[in-house]
């Protein structure tokens, strides 16, 4: 009643380590690739994914070269620090060696793999998989937060025997998660914008970070002990608001397509009919300072305790948008801007500690 707490349309304010800047937008290594996600490295290359296909990127920036195709969009990966690549495509987890083979006596049994937004190798070899929803599919992740959805969860698999336990259910879309050295897994709940550190057996030993400025996505370990956010897409006010009105939203999703509803987005600026246009974004032609947008480009580097250090931005006009992983390596910070189509290399030894 008095718009208090989880009642209010406020979002903290982009500051300190989070200031904005335009290190995204202006970085000087981007490759033109659709939709790219699902970014590891494998110490020697990094392989993500567009859309079925994988790919190998040298680390010096040179050109590419196909890896594997899948039988589905790629939804999620894994690297093995023993040299194995796991894939998440079509309901099904896939084992691959270094050369991109199947990798014989592993198996990801026979759950219905569905919805995998993220997965992680644990110490012990078992595999860490988050699902981001039961209701709603990958491409429908905007009406799975409208609708106020929790039904996703997080399952270690046994690759050796195909084996599958839920740790963890009734999670507000998990759509990152990494393994700690002593076996304890930090999740992003995108939706109830925190990291949560779950035990290895799933109990939640509490949050490590709360009220982030936008939705979490993927994790990664960073060179100086601490770890790397991708945060996909900015909250705002006025989403706030909507997510607070549930007659609105249900007659938006039934009426409006979903390009222009009031929800999050990896792009933006595409179209008069989106919801933010005309003067809040341009005056004379200029873009505002203040101008708000439907997507953002972001990513974050956490201390050990997850402390923010710093951060890189691609704001409002800017295309790098929709960042969805980012992995450090070749003294670079690579990033898929899923919505700009792109991949972005940022060298880190330009920019300092």
């Amino acid at each position: 009643f008095l718009g208090r707490g989880e009642a209010a349309v406020t979002v903290p304010p982009l500051d300190g380590a989070l200031k904005p800047n335009n290190l995204l937008e202006e970085a000087r290594t981007g490759l033109a690739i659709a939709a790219p996600d699902n970014l590891v490295s494998t110490g020697e290359a990094l392989i993500f994914s567009s859309g079925n296909t994988l790919l190998r990127q040298p680390f010096d920036g040179s050109v590419g070269a196909t890896f594997g195709t899948a039988e589905g969009t790629v939804s999620a990966m894994a690297w093995n620090s023993g040299g194995g690549l796991a894939v998440a495509f079509g309901g099904r987890i896939a084992f691959l060696n270094a050369s991109g083979d199947p990798v014989s006596g592993q198996s990801g049994g026979t759950e219905n793999w569905s919805g995998v937004t993220a997965m992680d190798f644990a110490p012990d070899g078992s595999l860490v998989v988050a699902i981001g929803s039961a209701k709603n599919g990958l491409d429908d992740w905007q009406r799975d937060l409208l609708n106020g959805e929790s039904t996703g969860s997080v399952w270690r698999l046994d690759p050796k025997t195909g084996a599958a336990r839920p740790l963890a259910t009734k999670l507000a879309y998990p759509n990152g998660l990494i393994v700690e050295a002593d076996g304890n897994i930090v999740v992003s709940e995108a939706w109830r914008k925190r990291l949560v550190r779950l035990a290895p057996d799933g109990r939640v030993l509490g949050q490590v970070m709360e009220d982030l400025p936008g939705y979490p996505a993927r994790l990664s370990h960073s060179s100086r002990g601490g770890y790397w956010l991708a945060i996909f897409a900015p909250r705002s006010p006025l989403i706030e608001f909507v997510l607070r009105e549930p007659a609105y939203r249900k007659i938006m999703m039934a009426e409006v397509a979903p390009e222009f509803w009031i929800a999050p987005a990896l792009k933006s600026g595409y179209s008069f009919r989106e919801p933010m246009q005309g003067g809040a974004l341009k005056q004379m032609g200029i873009l505002n300072p203040w101008a708000p947008t439907r997507s953002y480009g972001l990513v974050v580097e956490l201390a050990a305790d997850f402390t923010p250090v710093r951060s890189f931005h691609s704001r409002a006009g800017g295309k790098r948008h929709g960042v969805t992983s980012a992995v450090e390596a070749g003294g670079k910070l690579w990033a898929t801007a899923k919505g700009g189509d792109e991949l972005v290399a940022i060298d880190l030894g330009r920019q300092g500690a």
